[in-house]
Formats: C-alpha cells, structure tokens, sequence
C-alpha cells in the first residue's frame, strides 16, 4: 500500500514563508507527476503546482515567482516553497501523486492524496 504524510504547514502574517513537505512510503517503482493542491474554505480544490520524474515544472498564475516546487533526491518527497505568502493563499494544501507500485505479484498504477496540511496567512 501507498501513503503520502504532509507537513509544515501553520500560521504565518503575510509577507512571510513556509515550507511544505510531502513523503511516499510503500514500494514505489515509480511516482510522476507529484502535484501540490490547495482548497480555501467554500471553494473547489485547485492545482497549485506540479513536477515531473524528470523536473519538469508548472504553476497556477497566481503563485508564479512566489512558491517553488522540487523533489528531494530519493523522488518519494516534493517540497512546496512558499515566499511572500499572501491571505489569499490561505488554503488546506494537499499532495497528490501518480504512483507505480509493486505488491509483489503486478504491477499498480493509481493516484494517491496526502491528509492535507493547513496553511493559514494573516494580514
């Protein structure tokens, strides 16, 4: 079985930064993409952020120059940077990643969530 654990979230004023980190555990062949979600309250979850196996990366508009994404060197963690956070990005952040995994006869491929991590900026 898979399972992704976030962290680093809390409460920060504006202006400042956070680092989320979100690891995979279970016997993973392969993860691609890793992806950062986020949902404010009364409002549908949204993609923040996304890396590939091989680095490539893309961000919501709203983020650009603001939160960096990256893979830790053993590709099972992705960090979310985020500098000059804004209230608007207040929001329970979420990792979602495409897994292959082995259970030892075949061969998954499905998509995993982590428990969310809540992210709070105030003003």
């Amino acid at each position: 079985q898979v399972r992704l654990v976030e962290s680093g979230g809390g409460l920060v004023q504006a202006g400042g930064s956070l680092r989320l980190s979100c690891g995979a555990s279970g016997s993973i062949i392969n993860i691609n993409p890793m992806v950062w979600y986020r949902q404010a309250p009364d409002k549908q979850r949204e993609l923040v952020a996304t890396i590939t196996s091989g680095g490539t990366t893309t961000y919501r508009d709203s983020v650009k120059g603001r939160f960096t994404i990256s893979r830790g060197n053993a590709k099972n963690t992705v960090y979310l940077q985020m500098n000059s956070l804004k209230p608007e990005d207040t929001a329970v952040y979420y990792c979602n990643a495409h897994v292959t995994y082995y259970d030892g006869r075949n061969y998954y491929t499905d998509d995993y969530w982590g428990q969310g991590t809540e992210v709070t900026v105030s003003s």
